[in-house]
């Protein structure tokens, strides 16, 4: 046997193996890469915001009011509004599926997640989170009203409200309310 052509078969195993890991790593970084880029996207940035929460007449509910006073315009079909109301009632709930246009928000709509704490009479959100196409721009208000019934309000009770824009899953606006 001729010791040159005994040579040939490890020297093509290695370039073959050496050619098998690069085709691997270059796949797997291209795919960690891609999944890095996506979840590093930032949500919208909202420089600064205010918000009150005020006692409906009659009512032992309250009208939420949240603005937006700074910073990048959000796209209502982009956002939930998350309303913690443990502190004051036991019950938190969700505003999702937004606009609510038409604003009925029913606990079995297509617009309500978790408890049943949102006034359901017509038009109870307002704003650009209840107007068809809305888009929510700096020094506008956006308003919901929180039932009486199942979330009794008393003055002093404290509910967290966080605005989260759903592409990133990041909170664009969180305001602590007291019942005034």
């Amino acid at each position: 046997m001729n010791l040159s052509s005994r040579a040939v078969s490890p020297v093509i195993a290695n370039i073959l193996m050496v050619a098998t890991v690069v085709i691997l790593a270059a796949t797997v970084s291209v795919f960690a890469l891609g999944f890095v880029d996506e979840a590093n996207q930032p949500g919208p940035v909202v420089g600064q915001s205010s918000g009150e929460l005020l006692t409906q007449d009659g009512f032992d509910g309250g009208i939420v009011n949240i603005t937006h006073v700074a910073g990048d315009t959000l796209s209502a079909s982009a956002l939930e509004i998350a309303v913690d109301a443990q502190g004051a009632c036991g019950k938190s709930g969700r505003l999702v599926n937004l606009p609510a246009s038409g604003g009925d928000p029913v606990p079995t709509s297509e617009y309500v997640r978790g408890d049943d704490i949102f006034d359901n009479s017509y038009n109870s959100v307002g704003g650009p989170i209840g107007e068809a196409g809305g888009q929510w721009q700096a020094g506008e208000t956006a308003t919901f009203r929180i039932a009486g019934t199942p979330c009794q309000l008393d003055s002093g009770d404290t509910i967290t409200v966080r605005v989260v824009h759903t592409p990133t899953n990041s909170v664009v606006i969180k305001e602590t309310l007291t019942v005034t």
